[in-house]
């Protein structure tokens, strides 16, 4: 129901922010100029009376966001992976959200575990520990599988989530096209389009078989990777509300002093953790899009363990070369040629200037070289991207939103591990590697020879889709004619079609 009743929901949402205080904090955590914070506030305070009052022992910014829903917590758990934006205490705090939300009854667990799989917990497990994780739309038990003894993880949705998700993304979708009908400058975002792609996601994690589906992928893709461990899936005990996997032993990602105590190297895990989420960007265009540190274990050896699959992100070849040109630009300092990208791809309109775009870039990237990480600002100098993209009227794309934000999340992770850390210098060698394996001559030929297989499997059916083409596409007396045409010359027409698109894969080649 995507009425004007939302606006009660949103309402609701700036009344919360300030009834439990998280308004204030917020506000100054972004560093809002003065007068946002006073049209805020002065918006908020006369209907704070409707807001949630939370949970009075959490601190504001948590207890708001827990009381406004599960798509609120997820907005949370994104801040909580940057210190840089919202400063060290608030980001502490906003951890919280990653994995330590209030569980619900273990027995309500058990008995949604009985009638997904079929069986009672009793007979499948020997133990079933009380929750030992809980995020926004599920949480996790440690059991020991009665059959052969090994200690899995038991992940169960929440009860009645799908119908919280609903409500929240219907408020979403009447706040974008209010912005949109309100703020026709800000159509240019595609706001509409950005909250059905989240509902898209979202959608995604509450069916637990096809998280299962992707752990799976996930693993195919990834295990020849050094450092990297993923849990193996129990398809038999697993189902849509319902999910067992391998348990995975260390500490967590987010707990730096227990890293350094274990005597890990947090500069190298930095590092890791970037480098595998580009290759499994770059390399296999399928990436987990949700690499927070509740998400992120370390084992004794040092590998990273990767858990929770409900998002992830799927690139296509193309977008991954610009994506990978784009980024080897800026390494470069290649400001022109990170321009040209954007403007072959249809990311900048045609009729804008390449050059002062260029410099626009330039203006962007030169802040992050030369300059001590700590330094550097990442609220402003994503303010200041967000300002060039609006001067040169590039839209939202949505195909790159989960891995634009993922992008964002994992550096924060990283940074969170090592503050000096700098994303470009560690990006560098996995970008140059995927350069060379795609956009080489060797790449080319692989390219050519790829469309030559696609064309050999219609060779057989050439001749009468070119016959069918041209009865449908000609007039009835030339339709009649071209089915008494000798066999010879549709063979012959089907052998000009084959000719033309070898020519023109050679002068691609070329």
């Amino acid at each position: 129901m995507r009425g004007p009743h939302n606006l009660l929901r949103l309402i609701r949402t700036g009344a919360t922010l300030e009834r439990t205080g998280a308004m204030a904090l917020i506000m100054e955590a972004f560093e809002a100029p003065p007068l946002v914070r006073a049209t805020m506030r002065a918006l908020a305070w006369p209907f704070q009376w409707l807001g949630d009052r939370g949970d009075p022992a959490m601190p504001p910014a948590v207890r708001a966001l827990s009381a406004l829903g599960p798509a609120y917590i997820k907005f949370g758990q994104i801040l909580s992976t940057r210190p840089d934006l919202v400063g060290e205490g608030l980001a502490d705090q906003l951890r919280v959200l990653q994995d330590k939300l209030p569980p619900f009854a273990t027995d309500e667990a058990q008995r949604s575990v009985a009638a997904e799989l079929g069986r009672p917990v009793g007979e499948i497990f020997d133990d079933f520990s009380p929750p030992v994780a809980a995020a926004s739309i599920a949480q996790v038990h440690k059991a020991r599988l009665r059959e052969s003894g090994e200690a899995v993880a038991v992940k169960v949705l929440r009860p009645g989530i799908e119908r919280a998700f609903r409500r929240d993304i219907d408020a979403f979708y009447f706040a974008a096209r209010m912005v949109e009908l309100l703020a026709p400058a800000a159509r240019r975002l595609r706001p509409t389009d950005v909250i059905a792609h989240f509902e898209g996601v979202v959608m995604g994690e509450l069916d637990l078989r096809l998280e299962a589906s992707s752990a799976s992928e996930f693993a195919v893709n990834t295990k020849s990777d050094e450092g990297f461990q993923l849990p193996k899936v129990h398809w038999h005990l697993s189902s849509r509300r319902v999910m067992t996997m391998g348990w995975a032993d260390g500490l967590p990602l987010g707990d730096n002093a227990a890293l350094d105590a274990a005597g890990h190297d947090r500069v190298a895990l930095g590092a890791r953790v970037l480098q595998l989420f580009l290759s499994h960007a770059l390399r296999d265009g399928y990436f987990h899009a949700d690499m927070h540190q509740g998400n992120l274990k370390v084992a004794a050896n040092g590998d990273i363990i990767a858990y929770d699959f409900g998002i992830m992100g799927h690139i296509d070849e193309y977008t991954r070369r610009v994506y990978a040109e784009i980024l080897y630009g800026f390494i470069k300092r290649d400001y022109r040629r990170v321009a040209e990208v954007h403007f072959e791809a249809g990311y900048v309109p045609a009729d804008r200037d390449v050059d002062a775009f260029a410099r626009a870039l330039r203006a962007v990237g030169e802040p992050i070289f030369g300059m001590d990480a700590s330094r550097i600002s990442m609220g402003s100098l994503l303010s200041y991207l967000f300002e060039v993209t609006e001067k040169f009227g590039m839209e939202t794309r949505t195909e790159l939103i989960l891995l634009q934000r993922t992008m964002v999340v994992v550096e924060g992770v990283a940074r969170s591990l090592d503050p000096q850390i700098n994303i470009w210098q560690v990006a560098r060698p996995v970008v140059e590697d995927y350069i060379r394996q795609s956009m080489g001559p060797r790449a080319a030929l692989r390219d050519l020879g790829r469309t030559a297989l696609v064309l050999s499997r219609y060779g057989s059916r050439l001749p009468g889709l070119l016959e069918a083409a041209l009865i449908r596409q000609a007039h009835p007396p030339v339709a009649v004619a071209a089915r008494r045409w000798p066999a010879r010359l549709i063979w012959s027409g089907a052998g000009a079609v084959v000719g033309g698109a070898v020519a023109i894969m050679a002068l691609t080649l070329v």
